[in-house]
């Protein structure tokens, strides 16, 4: 539909413009509409240091990082060879057309190209600022655990000690650096010169819910149905299985964050940029899953024996807790791989290769 729109068919260097005007329009509401969130304000307000008398807050830093990326698409869209419609263009237009004429809107249905470019623009513009600054917090969070660790070593303190005051978050740090900073430029980034282009957004609303009830603000929601009793950093009295336990933990998070970067630029929720089939993705069609829910179940172990300390309809219940998380991913998997095998045979083929989705030799 939005292909009748006169300012599609200006000249090369009017498209250029367009682009970079739609393009700047996504950035600027995105990280408004994240910034004004009610469950982002104390990130917002939030203090971030980076060394020296370099000190900004939450939405300064959400600033600049918007404006940097702003100029970043305005270079790219003025030196593209042949420029067309961006995914940002073409949001735009639909919403003019909606706004036009609703009824006929409705009437005729969306084009491939549009339904592509709208949910695309959707996801980026959600997940987009989100791990912007979840990558900041991980960074300064792997150097403040890093420069105690340095400190810490004239003191000398007992090896459990600094396993558990700095040594284990900064190992989980530097972990979550690693995998969000994969998502964070697989979703900024995107081009045909680096073979990323997104070809299909999951156009179902169980996709969209499945995905979007593992992030905030929408995980509250999940966590009120099902409960938390998952802990990032679990206690055990005995100290060798303390430790034992936790690098176990740390070491599946490891080939957590191995699965996106395997991913490289095509990583992205919801989204078909072709399939990976090297790393992890060799053994199973879903490690990234496998290895994060078997980490949250040593997560949960402390609770769960607590709880079945207290009754066994405790126990059960606590239990019941972890494995409806379990679950939702399970869910995400099935209407991920729905969505793939319905866009071509790609993933039909690469499925026949790698029978598993989960445990390799058992599910």
């Amino acid at each position: 539909m939005s292909d009748q729109l006169v300012l599609t068919r200006g000249s090369s260097l009017s498209l250029r413009w367009f682009n970079i005007a739609a393009a700047a329009a996504v950035v600027v509401l995105a990280c408004a509409a994240y910034a004004l969130a009610p469950h982002n304000r104390k990130l917002m307000l939030a203090t971030l240091r980076f060394g020296g008398d370099l000190v900004l807050k939450g939405w300064e830093f959400l600033a600049w990082a918007a404006a940097a990326y702003a100029l970043g698409l305005v270079a790219y869209y003025l030196i593209e060879e042949r420029p067309k419609r961006s995914k940002s263009l073409r949001f735009f237009a639909v919403i003019l057309v909606f706004l036009r004429s609703p009824a006929a809107a409705f009437k005729n249905r969306l084009s491939r190209e549009d339904r592509v470019a709208v949910l695309t623009t959707l996801l980026k513009a959600f997940f987009g600022p989100f791990m912007v600054m979840a990558l900041v917090q991980h960074v300064l969070g792997a150097i403040d655990n890093g420069l105690a660790i340095v400190a810490s070593v004239e003191q000398q303190p007992g090896w459990l000690e600094l396993f558990n005051r700095h040594g284990y978050w900064f190992a989980m740090k530097v972990i979550l650096f690693a995998d969000v900073l994969v998502f964070t430029v697989g979703y900024l980034v995107e081009s045909p010169r680096l073979n990323n282009e997104i070809r299909s957004v999951d156009p179902t609303l169980l996709g969209w819910t499945a995905a979007l009830l593992c992030y905030p603000p929408f995980n509250q929601l999940t966590g009120a149905i099902l409960g938390s009793s998952v802990t990032d950093f679990p206690k055990f009295e005995d100290p060798m299985t303390h430790v034992a336990l936790n690098v176990l933990l740390l070491a599946l998070m490891a080939f957590y964050a191995s699965a996106s970067v395997a991913l490289g630029l095509k990583a992205s929720n919801l989204t078909h940029r072709g399939i990976i089939s090297r790393g992890p993705y060799a053994w199973i069609r879903h490690p990234a899953y496998t290895a994060k829910n078997m980490a949250w179940w040593i997560g949960s172990i402390p609770f769960v024996e607590v709880a079945f300390k207290q009754s066994l309809a405790a126990g059960v219940t606590a239990m019941a807790t972890v494995a409806g998380w379990t679950l939702l991913y399970v869910l995400r998997a099935i209407t991920e791989e729905d969505h793939l095998r319905g866009v071509d045979d790609e993933y039909a083929n690469y499925a026949a290769r790698v029978r598993y989705r989960f445990i390799p030799g058992v599910v």
